[in-house]
C-alpha cells in the first residue's frame, strides 16, 4: 500500500474559474444553472486547490436531490430552463418590508416588485411571474409556491438567518436555490441580550411596570450586581462569542459550552470552555445562543434545570425550541431558577394563556433581537447581494441547499456519500464534551488513480455530518469549506493506492479526529486519534473498524458500542437487557485484537434505548465501557 496523494486543506471559500464557454443550443437547456438572460454567463464550476476531478469540463450539472441522497440514495439531475423571457432583466419579488439599500441594489441589477402581505393564495396566483423571491419569517414559502411558480422561479432569499419558513426539500426538488442573511443581525442579537441580562438583573420591566401602575416600591425591586458572576454562554458562535466579550467588559467571569470552538479562540478573550454539565452547574447567569436541532431541542427541561445553582437566571435570543417552556415554569415556581428573559418562544407569539406571560419574574420581548435600523440594513444588503449574485450564476457562501456534482460522478458515489455523513456524525459523537474538533484527516483507500477520484462531496458530506448534528449550519457542496473555516475546522484529505478492484471507486474511507478527549476509549487508536472506517459492501453502507478493533455493522439506525472482557455469553448477556426492554436488535457484531483478552461489541437497535436500559447494560461486570450513538 503506497500513499499517492496528501493534502492539508487550509480550508478557504471555493473559488471560481474563468467563465464558461458559451454552451452550445444542442446542450444549453440541459445545462444552464439561474441563466436570467441570454447574456448571462453560464454557471461556473466549482474549483478547489485539491480536488482530483473525473470531470474536465467546466460545465457541471445541477442537482437537485443532493441532501435528500443522504437518506434515499434516489439521485436525479435536473434540467436547467430557458425563460420565455430571455433578453429581459429578471424579476425579483420582495414579499416583506427590505431596507432600501438592498432594495436599491435589487433594482440596479433587475426589475423589482414589493408586493407586501400577500396572502398564499396570492402568493401562488404571481410567483411564476418571478425569478427570484425574498421574504423575512412571514412569508411562508411552501411547496404550493414552488409548484405555482412554474419553474420560474430560480432564487429564494431569506433577508435572516433561520429559514423555517421555507420548504427546503421542494426548493431543491424545483432546482430553485436558497440563500441566507446569517451574519448581519450579530451585533444586534449580542446587543440585545446584554440588554435583557442587565434589565432582568436590576428588575427595570418590573419596576417600570410597577411605577405606571402609581406605585413606588424600591424595596421590592433590589437587584443583583453583575461583577464577579459568572456568566455561561451556550454556544460560542458569532452572537455568543460577542455577548462574551461584553460581559467581560461588566466584570463578569465568562464560560462557554461549545463543541465546535476552538480553544485559543475562547482564551484570547478569556473564556474557558467547558462541559455542558459544568457550565450549567456553576453558573450565576445562563445565556443561551445554540441553534435549534434535533440534539437541542428542549434540551433545556426539569434534568437539567436541577443541576444549575438554586436561584440561577437565564437570557435566551436564540430559538425558543431549546427550552422546554413548561419546565421553565416549573423550575421558576420553585426558585431553582430566579428569573429569565426571554426574546424567543416555542410558539410565536404565544399563546394567550401561556403562563410565562403572567409570572412577574419572567422578563419578554416580542423576538426583537435583530430588530435594530442598523442591523436590518445590513440585512438587506446582505441578502441582496446573495440573491443578485445567484441570479448571475455565482456560487453562494450562505447557499442552503442544491450542491452542484457532475450526474455521473454523484450516481456512482451515492454510497459513499451517505456512509461519509454518517462517519462524520459517529465521529462527533464520539468526541468527549468540551473538546473542541479543530483537526480531521479523511483517508481514501482506492485502486484508482487519484486523478479519477473526485472526493469534493464526500469531504462535504464528512463536515455536513460533524457539524449539522449541533449547528444551525446547512452544509452542501457549495458552503462545506467555508464554513469548516468559520468554525475552525481544519480538514486534510490522503488518498492511498490499494490493490483492490478499480471497478469501485473507493474502498474504504477512514475518519480521523485528532487532539480530542473521546467518550469511548477504545475508538482512540495507538496513534491517539479517534479512528473509525467504513466501507461500502453490497451497495450499504458498513462500520468496519472502531480505534483498532475491526467491526462489521451496517450504518442504519442506532449503534451501541460496548468495549468487554472477550468472554462467552456476553451477546447473550445484553442481547436479553434489550429484548426485555422492547429493544429489537437489527445487528451484532464481535471484533477483538488477541483472543480472550478484550473485544468491541457493536449492536445496531431499532430504538432508543432509555436509561434504565442503557444502565443495566452498563451493569454487566464484563463491559468495561459503552456508548449509544444516533445514525
Amino acid at each position: 500500500m503506497a500513499s499517492v496523494s496528501s493534502a492539508n486543506h487550509i480550508l478557504t471559500p471555493p473559488s471560481l474559474t474563468s467563465p464558461s464557454p458559451p454552451l452550445s443550443s444542442s446542450n444549453k437547456s440541459s445545462l444552464s444553472f439561474l441563466n436570467a438572460s441570454a447574456s448571462t454567463t453560464p454557471f461556473q464550476s466549482l474549483s478547489h486547490s485539491h480536488s482530483h476531478s473525473r470531470i474536465r469540463s467546466h460545465q457541471p450539472l445541477f442537482v437537485t436531490n443532493v441532501l435528500k441522497t443522504v437518506e434515499s440514495a434516489d439521485i436525479s439531475v435536473s434540467k436547467g430552463r430557458d425563460l420565455d423571457h430571455v433578453g429581459c432583466k429578471p424579476t425579483i419579488l420582495v414579499s416583506e418590508k427590505l431596507g432600501e439599500a438592498g432594495i436599491e441594489l435589487l433594482r440596479s441589477f433587475g426589475d423589482v416588485e414589493c408586493l407586501y402581505d400577500l396572502s398564499p393564495e396570492q402568493l401562488c396566483s404571481k410567483i411564476s411571474q418571478f425569478d427570484a423571491l425574498i421574504v423575512r419569517s412571514g412569508t411562508k414559502v411552501t411547496r404550493q409556491v414552488f409548484e405555482a411558480a412554474k419553474g420560474r422561479l430560480k432564487v429564494v432569499g431569506r433577508a435572516g438567518v433561520g429559514i423555517d419558513n421555507v420548504d427546503l426539500q421542494a426548493a431543491t426538488e424545483f432546482g430553485c436555490l436558497v440563500v441566507n442573511a446569517p451574519t448581519a443581525n450579530t451585533i444586534a442579537a449580542a446587543e440585545h441580550a446584554i440588554a435583557l441580562l442587565a434589565s432582568m438583573a436590576r428588575n427595570v420591566a418590573q419596576s417600570d411596570a410597577s411605577m405606571k401602575s402609581g406605585k413606588w416600591q424600591r424595596n421590592k425591586y433590589v437587584g443583583v450586581s453583575l461583577v464577579g458572576k459568572t456568566l455561561a454562554v451556550m454556544g460560542f458562535g458569532k452572537v455568543g462569542s460577542e455577548v462574551a466579550r461584553r460581559a467581560k467588559g461588566l466584570g463578569m467571569h465568562v464560560i462557554a459550552h461549545d463543541p465546535y470552538a476552538p480553544a485559543d479562540r475562547a482564551r484570547a478573550i478569556g473564556v474557558d470552555l467547558v462541559s455542558f454539565d459544568e457550565a450549567i452547574s456553576t453558573a450565576e447567569f445562563i445565556s443561551l445562543h445554540m441553534p435549534l436541532t434535533s440534539t437541542t431541542s428542549k434540551i433545556f427541561n426539569d434534568d437539567n434545570f436541577a443541576k444549575m445553582k438554586k436561584g440561577v437566571r437565564i437570557i435566551n435570543v436564540a430559538r425558543g425550541g431549546v427550552i422546554d417552556e413548561d419546565a421553565l415554569v416549573r423550575a421558576l415556581e420553585s426558585g431553582m431558577v430566579a428569573q429569565a428573559a426571554l426574546d424567543v418562544f416555542t410558539e410565536e407569539p404565544p399563546p394567550k394563556d401561556s403562563k410565562l406571560l403572567q409570572i412577574e419574574n419572567v422578563t419578554l420581548t416580542p423576538h426583537l433581537g435583530a430588530s435594530t435600523k442598523e442591523a436590518q440594513e445590513g440585512v438587506a444588503v446582505e441578502i441582496a447581494e446573495a440573491v443578485v449574485g445567484a441570479l448571475r450564476g455565482e456560487l453562494s457562501a450562505t447557499a442552503v441547499n442544491a450542491p452542484m456534482v457532475p450526474a455521473e460522478v454523484l450516481s456512482e458515489l451515492a454510497p459513499y456519500v451517505m456512509m461519509s455523513e454518517k462517519l462524520g456524525r459517529l465521529g462527533v459523537q464520539l468526541v468527549a464534551g468540551g473538546s473542541g474538533i479543530k483537526s480531521v484527516k479523511v483517508v481514501y483507500r482506492s485502486a484508482r488513480d487519484p486523478d479519477d477520484l473526485d472526493t469534493r462531496l464526500l469531504r462535504a458530506m464528512i463536515t455536513k455530518g460533524i457539524i449539522e448534528p449541533i449547528s444551525s449550519s446547512f452544509i452542501n457542496l457549495v458552503n462545506a469549506d467555508f464554513t469548516a473555516k468559520q468554525k475552525g475546522l481544519r480538514i486534510s484529505e490522503e488518498r492511498m493506492v490499494v490493490d483492490s478492484s478499480p471497478e469501485y471507486p473507493i474502498d474504504s474511507i477512514q475518519v480521523q479526529i485528532s487532539n480530542v478527549g473521546s467518550k469511548f476509549a477504545s475508538a482512540v487508536s495507538e496513534n491517539g486519534n479517534i479512528n473509525i472506517e467504513g466501507r461500502v459492501k453490497y451497495g450499504i453502507p458498513h462500520l468496519t473498524r472502531v480505534g483498532s478493533f475491526s467491526v462489521d455493522v451496517s450504518l442504519e439506525g442506532n449503534l451501541i458500542l460496548c468495549r468487554q472482557v472477550d468472554q462467552p455469553g456476553m451477546i447473550g448477556q445484553v442481547g436479553n437487557i434489550l429484548g426485555e426492554h422492547n429493544c429489537n436488535v437489527s445487528f451484532m457484531s464481535v471484533g477483538r485484537t488477541i483472543k480472550r483478552t478484550k473485544a468491541i461489541m457493536a449492536i445496531g437497535v431499532d430504538e432508543e434505548p432509555d436509561k434504565g436500559t442503557l444502565k443495566k447494560i452498563g451493569e454487566v461486570s464484563a463491559i468495561e465501557e459503552f456508548v449509544f450513538l444516533k445514525l
